[in-house]
């Protein structure tokens, strides 16, 4: 019984050391990585198939759980698993989708109505559009508050506030 005891400390001591490891090592080295691209994770990406099966679980033999239904729709993936990832939209909903369905083009959702489309990235730099809430637009450049969009052959600048797709403080070149 003393032996378990002193295992179980062991564990407990070490478990509890873990999150100061981690902020001794820093944000940076916090970032975690997708075990089968290694890249970060979560990350964006868009839909490339016009219908995509979302699973349970990553394999065919999953119960289908949620369909998504809209090409170049902005996905967030948050697990991999072989061929598989786990997918969310700006709601939430998801599941393990093929990779296959899915491109690293960038796009983002509109989510605050009659957002302006400005012709640079300022406030009082003119309209050149005005975007309805729920509009899928191409994901440009980003700068600190502002990203580069293109959609329904408009182009210009919007706040990021009001986009979902980009991560806060991601920066685009």
């Amino acid at each position: 019984m003393r032996r378990i005891l002193c295992r179980a400390g062991l564990v407990l001591g070490l478990l509890l050391a873990l999150p100061a490891a981690a902020e001794e090592r820093g944000p940076a080295a916090a970032e975690e990585r997708g075990p089968v691209t290694n890249l970060p994770l979560p990350r964006f990406v868009s839909l490339k198939a016009s219908e995509a099966n979302a699973r349970r679980g990553p394999s065919l033999t999953h119960r289908i759980d949620w369909v998504f239904v809209r090409r170049d729709m902005p996905l967030r993936i948050t697990a991999e698993h072989g061929h598989w990832r786990r997918v969310q939209d700006r709601e939430g909903a998801g599941g393990w989708v093929h990779y296959s369905l899915l491109s690293g083009v960038r796009t983002v959702i509109v989510e605050e109505d009659n957002l302006p489309l400005r012709a640079r990235p300022a406030e009082r730099a003119p309209a050149t559009a005005l975007l309805q809430a729920g509009v899928v637009a191409r994901l440009g450049a980003c700068r600190a508050e502002w990203c580069r969009l293109t959609a329904g052959g408009h182009r210009g600048w919007a706040r990021r506030t009001g986009l979902w797709g980009v991560a806060p403080g991601e920066l685009r070149d």
